[in-house]
């Protein structure tokens, strides 16, 4: 007999213990999976199950005065928790194919794109209209990139702000509570087919489902790559990207950012022939530490709020990395170099970029006579001693090449925050509707490693909604 129990999630009072839809995971992905199936297949039964905290308990203990670096939580509130990574991020949602994941490769172009300007319906009527839609796609930067060899992405983008990303959050939720039951800080231990369909065991409970949903986001990549193995679902190495965040004065590259927000750019070092990206822009934000799986790795965002501005920018510089044989685990080279770093700075390092060309480490006293400030406390130090000398060639030569067209991002006390780490979910076998071999098993979002972005993440939780829908249309 399945147990039951009252659980604390702002408006459902108990669980049922057998449902049509199990979705575990309540971020950008799962999310949108419930909001779509509740709203057009209200009889349908759905539980969210979440290892992180409902939002209004999502507060990372270094938002305060008294703690300046990460404390490694158990569960990660930047991370983890109802919204996923996103919730706590600027909340930018990129409308378009050229970046972000690989959705279109399975539902089309035109309808990966339809999907994502629908997502960015819902997310307007749920308190963001008023931020503002920036697009690249007849912008002066594109001609000036291009003759310094740097290319820019087209891409729509509406930049939410973490502040206003909380808010329509909470408003989603809202319209959630009395239709999906959400379970909370609850880690799904194990998962099992049955007659029927899947069975979940937690530490509170064991709950079954027709349809199993697992959107568990990048900070679910161990987990996701378990299960499947546990079920006989195949999974293929992703890439892992590698680099730093870059902080400078906002005016260097406040002619860019008052005109496409934030530039994807992509460079192809003339040393090595790789590519390196500038990744998450944040104009007038904070760089911010963040933990995932215990390794604590380096981020940005920013408001939209003009009185939670800073006087910087941020944004990411990456280089990716493909492995074949006889290594394939490229989390795990990620990882270990994250590992590096944590113990040569106890955390994230930072370097000034004029001492890292000039080959000297960075230490309190060169910092204090930095004419940019940082916005996170890190440990001063040396980069050269964590990033491989590969990467680290790139990232020099991309900065050098952004100088370019924003003079001043190669001065002497631009800020290089290190490391910053994309981990990529292996990529699971799914097919068009992103089921596996598994008849009733999905995996979508980032988990799947299909997509790379919140409003990819988004659009295919909508997709496979929709998908759903159709075996409930008469229900």
């Amino acid at each position: 007999m399945l147990k039951t129990r009252i659980i604390y999630n702002w408006g459902v009072n108990a669980l049922s213990g057998i449902y049509d839809v199990i979705i575990v995971g309540a971020g950008a992905s799962g999310i949108f999976t419930a909001y779509e199936l509740s709203r057009n297949n209200p009889k349908v039964r759905i539980l969210m199950i979440e290892k992180g905290h409902s939002l209004d308990k999502r507060v990372c203990p270094i938002d305060g005065d008294k703690i300046k670096s990460c404390i490694q939580c158990r569960v990660c509130n930047i991370m983890n928790g109802y919204g996923g990574a996103g919730s706590l991020s600027d909340g930018k949602y990129n409308i378009t194919n050229s970046f972000g994941g690989d959705l279109y490769k399975y539902v089309g172009r035109d309808e990966a794109i339809a999907l994502m300007e629908y997502v960015d319906e819902v997310l307007c009527s749920m308190g963001g209209a008023d931020a503002k839609l920036y697009s690249t796609h007849n912008s002066e930067l594109k001609g000036k990139a291009l003759q310094h060899d740097l290319h820019l992405l087209d891409a729509k983008v509406r930049h939410l702000g973490t502040d206003r990303n909380l808010i329509i959050l909470g408003n989603i939720f809202a319209y959630l509570s009395d239709k999906v039951e959400m379970l909370f800080d609850t880690e799904v231990k194990e998962i099992s087919r049955t007659e029927s369909g899947f069975s979940v065991e937690t530490a509170g409970g064991t709950y079954e489902s027709s349809n199993m949903v697992l959107a568990t986001g990048r900070s679910g990549s161990k987990w996701v790559s378990k299960m499947c193995g546990k079920l006989g679902v195949q999974t293929e190495s992703n890439r892992v990207d590698i680099g730093v965040r870059v902080e400078l004065p906002a005016e260097v590259f406040e002619h860019i950012t008052q005109e496409v927000y934030e530039s994807k750019i992509v460079y192809k070092t003339s040393k090595y022939g790789d590519m390196v990206r500038t990744f998450c822009m944040n104009p007038h934000g904070e760089v911010v530490s963040e933990n995932t799986n215990g390794i604590v790795t380096v981020n940005g965002h920013s408001y939209s709020d003009p009185k939670l501005h800073t006087d910087n920018t941020n944004f990411a510089l990456l280089v990716s990395n493909h492995f074949t044989e006889p290594f394939k685990d490229s989390n795990e080279y990620g990882e270990s170099i994250a590992r590096l770093s944590n113990m040569l700075g106890g955390g994230v390092i930072v370097q000034r970029f004029g001492d890292l060309v000039k080959g000297r480490r960075t230490n309190e006293k060169r910092m204090e006579k930095s004419f940019t400030v940082p916005t996170l406390k890190a440990t001063p130090g040396d980069l050269s001693l964590v990033i491989p000398k590969r990467q680290l060639d790139d990232i020099i030569e991309m900065i050098y090449a952004l100088n370019n067209i924003a003079p001043g991002t190669a001065n002497e006390d631009t800020l290089l925050y290190g490391v910053e780490v994309k981990f990529y979910n292996s990529k699971v076998d799914v097919d068009n509707n992103l089921e596996t071999a598994i008849k009733g098993l999905y995996v979508l979002g980032d988990a799947s490693g299909v997509t790379h972005s919140l409003s990819q993440a988004s659009a295919s939780g909508v997709y496979l909604a929709r998908v759903l829908g159709e075996k409930y249309k008469n229900q």
